[in-house]
């Protein structure tokens, strides 16, 4: 073999050897499937014999819990198939009983503070519909990223609460979580007592 060559041979495999070991490298995040959600359309869900009405995603289907105790009636779950989420919606009358169920429902929000980084509540009012609430917001990798409370502090108390059905990630499910955030705020921004 010419020595020309071999030299030649020799010094390209030192250089290249010398190019390769120089590069920096970089690590890789992470990553998440892809989820392709759908457009945004409601609908009235208007249910024969319930105290209330409100818009729902077209892309969630209802399904009526059967009572356990007398008082549990008029409680549906909003379920998100594709999203692997539920809406968990509870109805109670008021009964002289207002603030034992508002401070219910803010103790079993703030349970979550153990893994929440923050919450934040956003009070929501519609007077001409008697319909006051509160939105809570839970930061961070909890099991129930929103919760809600509605109510016309006389007669009715509706409660809803959203999970997925996986271990919390709040990367994993953000933009499943923005889309189901804004389903509620329309649903709470839609809602109205039945006569």
């Amino acid at each position: 073999m010419n020595k020309h060559l071999l030299k030649t041979l020799t010094m390209g495999g030192v250089l290249v050897l010398f190019i390769s070991c120089n590069r920096k490298q970089t690590p890789r995040p992470y990553g998440y499937f892809r989820v392709d959600l759908p457009s945004i359309s409601y609908r009235m869900l208007d249910t024969l014999g319930f105290p209330y009405r409100f818009e729902i995603s077209s892309h969630a289907n209802v399904a009526i819990k059967k009572p356990k105790q007398v008082d549990e009636k008029y409680w549906i779950d909003i379920n998100y198939p594709d999203l692997n989420a539920t809406i968990y919606c509870s109805y109670k009358s008021i009964h002289g009983n207002f603030n034992s169920l508002s401070e219910d429902s803010r103790k079993i929000v703030y349970k979550h503070t153990v893994r929440a980084d923050a919450i934040q509540e956003k009070v929501y009012e519609n007077p001409s519909r008697k319909v006051y609430g509160i939105l809570y917001e839970l930061k961070g990798n909890t099991a129930s990223p929103v919760q809600f409370v509605l109510t016309d502090s006389t007669r009715h108390f509706f409660r809803g609460a959203l999970y997925f059905n996986n271990v919390p990630n709040k990367d994993s499910i953000a933009p499943m979580l923005d889309f189901v955030r804004k389903d509620i705020i329309k649903l709470m921004e839609s809602f109205e007592w039945k006569p």
